[in-house]
């Protein structure tokens, strides 16, 4: 009996641990998932997968795209676990601060933007992508007609492995990259990896920025012509101050 009893407790603490890592995990990939689709839907990253899809092959905009925003999401979930060598009540305390005054700033952002407001972002996108698409047309003429993809949606044959070293792929990824790099979405990966389980954070805001990157490069344009931000920022203003609203329940040491 006294071994029975001394052989208990042990499975209890194992199940209880596994479930803790469980349940900190979904927590921090239904986190990330949703913050990311509120701060990328009609964001400056999303209208460039958009009208570059609408010029080239989209599965090397995507690609290109994908690669930079995956890369982008380890880099900021690393810099955020690279801060949980602070005590995790200090983080836990600051992120939620961080998370309401991003609540707060997109509400009223949201508040005082118009109706149709996205299309002046639209617009810089589409200069921006035109000065590329005229720089890359200088580097063809200088060196020859390569292996470059042109036209809407349609490219020249080529070996299938050149797809993914193609111009297009160089420019998706640098024009996405450096639009990520600083962007509300950046931050705030790194603010929720220093206070939710880093995987969690790390498969939820890849999946967030894969919907919404596939969903601007299928939809196009049209998407993004359609899309209020107006009313995404609005949502995802309430959705960071529903994360600081939570803190208020949730003790610091109740993560992963």
């Amino acid at each position: 009996q006294k071994g029975s009893s001394s052989v208990a407790p042990v499975h209890i603490v194992n199940d209880e641990s596994a479930d803790k890592t469980n349940l900190g995990f979904i927590h921090a990939f239904v986190a990330a998932i949703s913050v990311i689709i509120v701060s990328e839907l009609g964001d400056k990253t999303f209208f460039i997968a958009a009208i570059m899809a609408m010029r080239y092959n989209r599965l090397t905009v995507l690609a290109g795209a994908m690669l930079a925003l995956g890369l982008m999401t380890c880099l900021s979930v690393l810099f955020g676990y690279a801060t949980t060598v602070i005590p995790r009540v200090y983080t836990y305390y600051v992120s939620t601060a961080l998370f309401a005054i991003f609540g707060i700033r997109m509400l009223r952002e949201g508040l005082k933007m118009s109706p149709d407001e996205g299309q002046e972002e639209l617009e810089e996108v589409q200069a921006e992508i035109k000065k590329k698409d005229e720089e890359l047309q200088r580097t063809k003429l200088l060196n020859g007609p390569g292996d470059v993809e042109s036209g809407p949606g349609t490219t020249i044959p080529q070996k299938k492995w050149l797809h993914f070293i193609s111009p297009i792929f160089v420019q998706a990824f640098t024009l996405t990259f450096l639009a990520e790099w600083g962007d509300r979405s950046q931050l705030t990966t790194i603010v929720l990896a220093a206070r939710e389980d880093p995987y969690g954070v790390a498969v939820g805001g890849t999946v967030g920025h894969c919907l919404c990157t596939g969903l601007a490069v299928i939809g196009g344009r049209m998407i993004a012509q359609k899309i209020s931000v107006r009313t995404v920022t609005i949502i995802g203003g309430i959705v960071f101050l529903a994360f600081a609203f939570s803190a208020l329940f949730i003790s610091p040491d109740s993560g992963f």
